[in-house]
């Protein structure tokens, strides 16, 4: 994997740096002291991980990220671990490493990252078979069978791994298929995805508080990124 390293501190970039000297699997193509210099090297080069920092002048890690249309996988590195739960509302963050960082644990955090899967938004694969839409209605496959669902009763998708569960209001399904694949096939005017692991149906929202949202029994988390959009969606006064 190519990589870059963004942090402020010299040392920090020196140690990160040593460290993936010692895995064969990384490619360190440069180092940046600041997100804006990483930024004009990104509209030039691709890249398939970043070691990132968040405390940064001027430009912090988290604003750096909204900054990419489509950013690479992304591994925290900072002093601060007061962020890690706000850290994986973002799909292309897959660990968060605390100062100072032990080489064991930096492995651990690089095998990671290569099994992560990020799906890019301009990924138009249609190779899944789990799902398909016909008019008003969904198709799930299961257990070889074609199950019709009706598009509006569906109020919450959920992510599990490898599979999906989509509530309605009358059952529950679980499916072997992708958030990206089956936020493809649902009305735009009608769902939103609001965090990492959910789509949800906007008109069957009762209530908001805070970061997260309420359907039906479900209170379902709000990420940052995604808050301006479902404010944006909603009938407010």
């Amino acid at each position: 994997m190519n990589c870059i390293i963004i942090d402020d501190e010299a040392t920090a970039r020196a140690i990160i740096s040593q460290f993936c000297s010692t895995m064969k699997n990384l490619t360190v193509l440069e180092e940046f002291p600041n997100a804006i210099q990483a930024i004009k090297f990104l509209n030039q080069n691709e890249v398939d991980l970043i070691f990132l920092d968040i405390h940064m002048p001027d430009f912090t890690g988290f604003d750096f990220i909204q900054t990419l249309k489509n950013p690479p996988k992304i591994i925290l590195v900072t002093s601060d671990s007061q962020f890690a739960i706000e850290a994986f509302e973002y799909d292309c963050i897959v660990d968060y490493l605390v100062k100072p960082i032990l080489l064991p644990r930096f492995e651990k955090a690089v095998l990671k990252a290569e099994k992560t899967e990020i799906i890019k938004d301009d990924d138009t694969s249609n190779d899944d078979k789990g799902v398909s839409t016909s008019g008003n209605d969904l198709y799930v496959n299961i257990d070889r069978r074609l199950i019709k669902i009706d598009i509006p009763s569906i109020y919450l998708v959920e992510a599990k791994g490898d599979y999906i569960l989509i509530k309605t209001e009358d059952k529950n399904h679980t499916v072997h298929s992708t958030l990206k694949k089956i936020a493809d096939k649902l009305p735009d005017n009608l769902f939103l995805k609001i965090h990492r692991s959910y789509i949800i149906n906007v008109q069957k929202i009762i209530d908001i508080e805070d970061n997260s949202v309420l359907i039906k029994k479900d209170v379902i988390p709000v990420s940052r990124s995604n808050r301006p959009e479902l404010m944006k969606r909603l009938n407010l006064l």
